[in-house]
């Protein structure tokens, strides 16, 4: 990307109290998992991401801002398709903020791939920074917070009774909220694209483990 020149320097601060604004009002906080201190954290992780791996913040801190544009549940049978529906309203909406035009096309495809359930490749590093940023978010101190905040959306109690590390049964995370690190969060730092990203998912899978360790010795 060629340097800007002075009469058309991005302004990153106005977008980004714009985009705040915004995001303020579409993400629902009757979701703590995906609401609008979700959206600064992803958008504060993506900026350090981004400048460790250089990459174009104009393409980034939209994407990031409005990768849960449209929220769908968890069961919902649209739900493989969210990150589809949430660029569309992404893009028009900065259509009709008049954001140039130039990176929409990086920016849509940066919000489509973000999602673990769409299954879409990050074929760009703004992408790829997206989603490494959205998934370190379900790790660490945060991730613990989100998963049972999800658990109690989803009506699942926080671990077995009869059997809570699945000694002897197949994991169920649809039943119980622990089993959820083991299906998927624990596998996260595989499927992150950066190293940056990497190291940082490394450090929150540790602190997870010896969270799950107090749980063990508390039950």
């Amino acid at each position: 990307m060629e340097p800007m020149t002075t009469e058309t320097q991005f302004n990153e601060k106005k977008w980004f109290e714009l985009f705040s604004n915004k995001a303020r009002v579409i993400y629902p906080h009757s979701d703590p998992s995906h609401d609008y201190l979700h959206i600064l954290r992803v958008v504060h992780t993506a900026k350090s991401l981004c400048l460790a791996e250089k990459a174009k913040w104009e393409v980034v801190m939209p994407a990031a801002f409005f990768h849960d544009f449209v929220n769908i549940p968890k069961g919902d049978p649209r739900r493989p398709y969210a990150s589809r529906i949430s660029a569309e309203a992404a893009l028009e909406y900065l259509r009709s903020v008049h954001y140039p035009e130039e990176y929409f096309e990086e920016i849509r495809h940066a919000i489509e791939a973000h999602s673990y359930s769409a299954n879409i490749k990050a074929d760009t590093l703004e992408a790829k920074i997206v989603q490494d940023a959205d998934r370190l978010d379900s790790l660490g101190a945060i991730g613990i917070a989100r998963c049972f905040a999800t658990s109690t959306l989803m009506s699942r109690p926080f671990y077995s009774e009869q059997d809570p590390w699945a000694t002897g049964r197949d994991l169920d995370d649809k039943s119980f909220g622990i089993d959820h690190f083991y299906t998927k969060l624990f596998n996260l730092v595989e499927h992150l694209n950066t190293e940056t990203a990497k190291k940082e998912g490394e450090h929150r899978v540790a602190f997870i483990k010896t969270y799950l360790a107090q749980i063990k010795r508390e039950i």
